[in-house]
């Protein structure tokens, strides 16, 4: 046989095989879900504030600081630097060390016992770390103060050596005590012999603790204050109340999940499921609860953090919290934050939760991360509703499509489309105002699907299953036409769309 009749004949299987891929992707797509077709407009009418700077920000517990920037001044993890800084471009981050290690930690006093509850200390070290984190980020600090134990003495050491050692000019606040409206219903410490002790007994209420307030504000340095810090609506009822009593309170805050990873609460509607978190209830409901609390806020002439955040309580679920439709939601939450009156979200994370954004190893100096898809849905937050821009009010003629937009300080309009569908495409029909660009650019947010741990693509681009930079390449962008003001496009299921232009 020639070789010419060799070559021939490898073309021939060749062509064959792409002739067979061919039909089966087509088989494929005719065999596929029929998209449901969906009419949006966004219009030229403005809902809401400019959006501050520093508004995405984490907050971090205490002992979670030296996992996260290693244990040197000199030589702090790059890779989580650089994870802070793409979420904040030209921004001071505003960074939050709290959570429940904010009642369980102390500056040693000469003298003092350690109280009961304190399960890890200060050090001149760890205050060193996080000066030089904050030095090299620019960022500001809410940080939390111990109220549990119940001594004004130590909440001062401790805010005096916060102060002097992280450095005044990067101190947003302190943050006195961490839910105090569950004082009385989670135990503080457990000794030895299995007896639980709590950071306050009978009679603790809105009013004990507005009191404690005030002598804990007369004793902490002249810096400005952060709370309640509550963790239900309950006390939050009463906000204008406290915030009567507390003129030193520079930032109101209040924490907020969704769903619920421990505890009775874990089962029924509260349980940590997909479906559970996807639910608008989880995301456009959460916020609306904190509406009210950002009315009063700022009728007082004071900003609203939510400064604890995240999809479930006690760090979140496995197969829920660390999955692809964590992006979805913390998308659609964070918009739906700032379109409440929000001034401000810090997602939170420790080492070893289920809801954690990002995890680290450090090998001789050498650092490398792995980034969950919560980090990617806050990224695309970020690149679609940068300071200074403000929501667009948007609408879709069904609820299979949530739709975001907001127009630029220099009239950039970007257009944030969520598909939560496991199976359904949508096709969208989308109106854009005047004067958008005729010419826009496609950006997508995609994983295999809502259960997805990894595979997640930003812009198409990845950080693979490790990263030793932090920084996400630049993304694939793909361009539309819009004619007579109206563009056409397929989002997929479990993924998300943002127009520019």
């Amino acid at each position: 046989m020639s070789a010419a009749h060799h070559r021939r004949r490898r073309l021939a299987v060749t062509l064959l095989t792409v002739a067979v891929i061919a039909a089966a992707s087509l088989l494929a797509a005719g065999s596929g879900p029929t998209p449901l077709s969906v009419q949006a407009t966004v219009t030229g009418t403005a809902a809401g504030a400019p959006l501050p700077a520093g508004f995405l920000g984490f907050s971090l517990e205490y002992s979670a600081i030296h996992a996260y920037l290693g244990r040197s001044p000199r030589a702090l993890n790059p890779v989580f630097l650089t994870l802070i800084r793409q979420l904040n471009p030209g921004q001071a981050p505003i960074l939050r060390i709290g959570g429940d290690s904010t009642d369980h930690t102390w500056w040693p006093l000469p003298g003092l016992v350690e109280p009961a509850g304190v399960s890890y200390t200060l050090t001149p070290d760890w205050l060193a770390t996080v000066h030089a984190a904050a030095a090299r980020l620019g960022a500001r600090l809410i940080l939390g103060v111990n109220l549990a134990a119940d001594n004004p003495q130590v909440a001062a050491a401790e805010a005096r050596a916060l102060v002097s050692g992280v450095g005044g000019q990067y101190v947003a606040a302190l943050e006195i005590g961490n839910e105090p409206d569950v004082y009385t219903r989670f135990a503080w410490y457990r000794t030895r012999a299995g007896q639980v002790g709590f950071a306050r007994g009978r009679g603790w209420n809105e009013e004990a603790f507005s009191a404690e307030f005030d002598r804990w504000a007369a004793a902490l340095p002249a810096v400005p204050l952060a709370g309640p810090a509550d963790a239900y609506a309950t006390w939050m009822a009463n906000l204008g109340r406290f915030l009567a009593t507390a003129p030193r309170l520079g930032i109101v805050t209040f924490h907020r999940y969704p769903l619920r990873g421990c505890g009775a609460e874990a089962t029924g509607p509260l349980a940590p499921t997909i479906t559970h978190l996807l639910d608008r209830a989880s995301s456009r409901g959460l916020a609306a609860s904190v509406a009210p609390f950002a009315q009063v806020a700022h009728a007082d002439g004071r900003p609203l953090r939510v400064d604890e955040l995240n999809s479930a309580s006690c760090g979140g679920r496995a197969g829920v919290s660390d999955t692809f439709a964590s992006a979805l939601w913390v998308l659609d939450t964070l918009f739906a934050m700032a379109r409440a009156g929000v001034d401000g979200v810090n997602l939170h994370t420790l080492p070893g939760a289920a809801y954690a954004p990002f995890r680290f190893s450090d090998r001789h100096g050498h650092w490398s991360g792995t980034v969950s898809p919560l980090y990617y849905g806050m990224l695309m937050f970020s690149r679609a509703f940068p300071p200074g821009a403000r929501l667009l009010a948007a609408h879709a003629s069904r609820s299979a499509l949530r739709i975001w937009a907001t127009r630029g300080a220099h009239g950039t309009v970007r257009t944030v489309l969520i598909n939560d569908s496991a199976t359904t495409p949508l096709r969208v029909r989308l109106a854009l105002p005047a004067p958008t660009h005729a010419s826009l650019t496609l950006e997508t947010l995609t994983a295999p699907g809502l259960t997805a741990r990894a595979g997640v693509r930003l812009g198409g681009r990845t950080f693979a299953l490790h990263t030793p930079t932090g920084r996400l390449a630049s993304p694939v962008l793909t361009g539309l036409r819009l004619r007579h003001g109206l563009v056409s496009l397929t989002v997929p299921p479990a993924s998300a769309a943002l127009l520019t232009g």
